[in-house]
This record gives C-alpha cells, structure tokens and sequence, in this order.
C-alpha cells in the first residue's frame, strides 16, 4: 500500500471513530449534570463533579466562567473530548438559555447530532423552542432524553405527543420507565426486551449498579408499575412506533431514552446511543454545495471565539471543527477570507477549560488555535485545496442598547473589550457610518448585555453604561434604500462589522408601511437560512 494510500486509509478510520454532538434543553433540565455524567461513564472523571487530574489535581467544569457558576446556568458553549469504548466523543455542551441561542446555533454548525434533554416536569419550554426548531431547520439527527424521572413530572405518553406536536419531531422510544415519575423503578429496553432496574449511589458520584430482571420476577415484585408499563409498551408496539435508522438520520424522528442524570439513571443507555446511533463525521458541502471528501487535505471552520478562559493568561481561543483530511500541529494553513499563511504551532485540545497541546486531529474533532488574532467566526482555514465553508448566519437581533463610556480614561479598554466581545458574537456591535461614536449593541435577550457588561468590567476594567435603545426590529437593507430610510423617521441606519447595512425600526407598523408603499425597497430578514444540502 503506497504512503498516500495508507494516509487515506487512517483519516476514513479515524473518523469512523469520532461521534461529535452537542446537548441542547432549556435551563434546568439537567444539561450539565448529564455532561459531567458521561464524562463519568467514560471514566473521565474518578467521580462526578471532578475531572481526573491531568495535572495537580485540578478541576475542569463545563461551566468554567464565574458568572456561570454564580448564576448556575451555562452562558457559553464549551468542548469536551473523551475516549469511550474505543470512540473518540466530541461533546460539546451548550448555553441553556434562550438569550444564548446565536452561540448555541453556532456550535450545531459544528456537529452531527444533537442530545435533547428535557425536564419530564416541563417538557418543552417556550424559551428555548426556537433551539430545537434550529436543529429540525438543519435537519440535524436528535436523539431525546426525558431526564429528572425520579422526581415527579408528567407522564411520557403526554411528553411524547408535545414533542411532535411542538416540533414536528417523532419520538421513539428505545427505553421506556417502570414506575410513574417521582417512582422511577427502572427501565425496559425495547430491543432486547430486557428490564433494567438500578440502585441509587450515594449523591450520583458513581456508575449506578443496573440489574436485569426477568419478565415474571419484574411482574411480581413491580406490581402495578410492570402493569402499566406492559400496556403502555403494548400500544407503542400497536401504533407501530420503533426506530428506524434512515428517518433518524433526516432529522425526522428521535429515539428516546429515559432516566435521571443525578442518580445516573439510563446514562449508560444514553451514551451508548451517542456511539452506536450518532453518525460519524461526513464529508462536508462547501458554500456551493459540492462535498469535500473527508480524505480531502485538511479543512475546517472556525465555529467559535472564545477570550480568557484561562485568567491568568488573559489570551484568547478560536474553535475550529476538522471537516477533512488529518491536522499535524505546525502544519502551515491558508485563511480562506485573505488567502494569508496561517501558522498552527499553537494548537491545542480543549478540556472544559483546561487545554493540553495536540499533535493530530481528524474530521470531527474541535481544535483550539490559541491567540489567532486574525481569525473570525465562519473563517475556514484548508490545506492545498481551496474550500469555503458556508458561512455561520446570525439570529435576528430582537433588543438593542446604546453603550456608553462612564470613564473616558477608559477609552482604551473599552475599544479593546468591544472589539474582542463583538468577534467572540457575545452581541452584535453596530455603529453608525455617519460617525455617531456611540454603538448599538444587538441582542436576542437581556441576558447578553448582562453577559457583555460583566466581561468588559471584569476582563477588561472597562465599566460601561448600557441604555435601551427604542428599536424593536432589524432589516437588512442596501445603500441607495438607506439613503431614502433616513429620511423616515423612527429609522435608524447603523453598519455591522462585516460592511452590512441594518435599518433599525422603531415600529413593526413601520416596516409593514413600507414595505406595502416601497416594494422596490431592499428591506431583507434576517434568517437563519440551513447550509447548502441541508434542507
């Protein structure tokens, strides 16, 4: 077998291997929990909470800002790679908040699949619907966890329905409870026909012991709960509801897994899904549409920017997933927006917060470029064969705020905190091109201004005074339409980063009025269009 060969031969291996996910849900259901429990099933942590030392003992969280802890909720994606039975998982955890959904969406442009997670209490919340329609828009494979069981919640039937009704999504079900929520006796696995049932450990902190039993011991000593479970299991069977491979992979239905993540109910189960339903990395279609081979020289985008994860260095980390070919620490990368030589000496892998050098990566993987200054967000950088990547798109920007120096002797970390939070996408910055100093920042919820606030204190010594501005939408436009648009009042033209012009609209009533009198007018939406291939 030739060297070329052999090289093409491993990069196929390679990413038959890797599973790269992200786990979705609202706030509160569970998301961290369950992501410190995988790392726990994996055996990358001794127990949970605490990741093995890797070096003097520390801890990495998922969670790793200190707002985050504070608040108790993720505010920024991070990325997770563990080894697990004999795979190489991607995990990367996301925001659980709606006021964080442009992060979220960025990081499903950088997976294969998603983990649902919902509160059996709640189900589906309104806040953070539009993330689940995100992933249903791309047609990404979903693969659902009904997690809390243990507690007292609403019955899975019921969840069931709501999920497809809400997002189109058909659940079916791999697993199924005995017992009612808040009596969690344990589960029956729909394929094997056999009934799991767990023990507690002590606070979640080990793997949960899981014992089969059989059909007549599990109907004597279950009592009601079997009962119910057999007939619940009986009409699932009836309506035809199993998994089927190919409509999991379009993104039309989901399989589903119950259990609880603090007490490491039907963790097992779920990961287990991860490896063996989860679709390895597949060649990716560029901007045009054409698919680059995975054995293709090495490409990738960067997907994410992330400043100070590590205070003491005070530096900053673009996330780049590998879409193609195998990535060698060192090797020398062209930027697709400037066609400049970019150097990957620098390369790391990312641990939560910590990051340790790397030498090789292969499609799938998420690599850290430390202190790529001339990275963006969409930028793709590729070895020897051009390529570019469909570009990362933004939501519509819902709130706006004027920001305003308190401190003009702190003009200079003001500038330095605005640039660095608007090319990680904390908001969007826009200025107005008429020379107006004072920026409008754009937001999809109240708390990323909260976010954007905090940093540029605590990052950055640079305190800022936010006021709302009395805009309730956004249009892109064009010039020769923004020259007529400031002549209407209650518009305002203001200009992103990347040379676009937005109006900013005071009234609904006003864009409709327009709209209706200006047909000729460039009044665009903002949309969250899929990437070419992906309807």
């Amino acid at each position: 077998m030739t060297t070329l060969a052999l090289a093409t031969e491993t990069v196929a291996l390679e990413a038959a291997r890797r599973r790269t996910f992200a786990i979705i849900s609202h706030p509160d259901a569970g998301k961290t929990t369950l992501t410190e429990k995988f790392l726990l099933y994996a055996g990358a942590v001794a127990e949970a909470g605490a990741v093995k030392a890797r070096a003097g003992g520390r801890r990495a969280r998922s969670d790793w800002m200190e707002m985050e802890q504070q608040r108790g909720i993720s505010i920024t994606s991070t990325v997770l790679q563990f080894s697990y039975r004999d795979h190489v998982v991607n995990l990367l955890d996301t925001p659980g908040h709606r006021d964080f959904s442009e992060d979220t969406y960025r990081v499903l442009a950088a997976v294969d699949a998603a983990v649902m997670v919902l509160d059996v209490a709640k189900g589906i919340e309104a806040q953070t619907l539009k993330l689940f329609e995100v992933c249903r828009a791309r047609r990404m494979p979903i693969i659902t966890f009904l997690n809390k069981y243990d507690r007292p919640g609403r019955e899975p039937l019921e969840l069931l329905d709501e999920i497809e009704a809400q997002i189109g999504l058909r659940p079916t079900p791999l697993t199924w409870p005995v017992g009612l929520p808040g009596d969690f006796r344990g589960v029956v696995e729909r394929r094997s026909g056999e009934f799991i049932r767990y023990s507690r450990t002590a606070r979640g902190a080990t793997a949960a012991e899981e014992e089969p039993i059989g059909y007549e011991r599990a109907a004597r000593e279950e009592g009601n709960a079997w009962l119910r479970a057999s007939e619940e299991l009986a009409l699932l069977d009836a309506v035809g509801v199993s998994f089927d491979e190919q409509s999991f992979l379009e993104g039309e239905t989901s399989p589903l897994f119950v259990g609880s993540a603090l007490t490491n109910f039907g963790v097992r189960h779920l990961l287990d899904a991860v490896v063996d339903l989860a679709p390895p990395p597949a060649p990716r279609r560029d901007a045009s549409g054409v698919l680059r081979p995975l054995e293709a020289p090495f490409a990738g985008f960067v997907f994410k920017i992330q400043a100070n994860m590590d205070p003491a260095h005070r530096d900053h980390v673009a996330f780049v997933r590998a879409c193609s070919g195998r990535f060698e620490r060192g090797m020398t990368l062209t930027q697709g927006t400037t066609g400049k030589p970019f150097s990957t000496k620098h390369a790391a892998g990312i641990f939560g917060s910590e990051r340790g050098t790397i030498d090789e990566a292969y499609p799938g993987d998420v690599i850290g470029l430390v202190n790529a200054s001339d990275l963006r967000i969409g930028d793709t950088l590729f070895e020897k064969v051009p390529v570019v990547f469909p570009s990362i798109p933004s939501f519509a920007p819902e709130l706006f705020a004027a920001a305003r120096m308190p401190d003009a002797n702190r003009y200079k970390q003001f500038r330095r905190g605005l640039a660095q939070l608007e090319r990680e996408g904390v908001v969007q910055v826009l200025r107005d091109p008429e020379g107006d100093p004072t920026p409008i920042l754009a937001a999809v919820g109240p708390m990323q201004f909260e976010v954007f606030s905090y940093r540029l204190r605590n990052e950055f010594g640079a305190p800022v005074e936010l006021s709302p501005a009395l805009y309730s939408a956004a249009r892109l436009t064009d010039k020769a339409t923004a020259a007529q648009l400031r002549e209407t009042r209650g518009v305002k033209i203001m200009e992103r980063r990347d040379g676009s012009l937005l109006a900013l609209f005071e009234s609904e009533y006003t864009i409709r009025r327009l709209e209706a009198n200006h047909p000729d007018w460039c009044l665009g939406q903002i949309l969250l269009e899929p990437a070419p291939g992906e309807r």
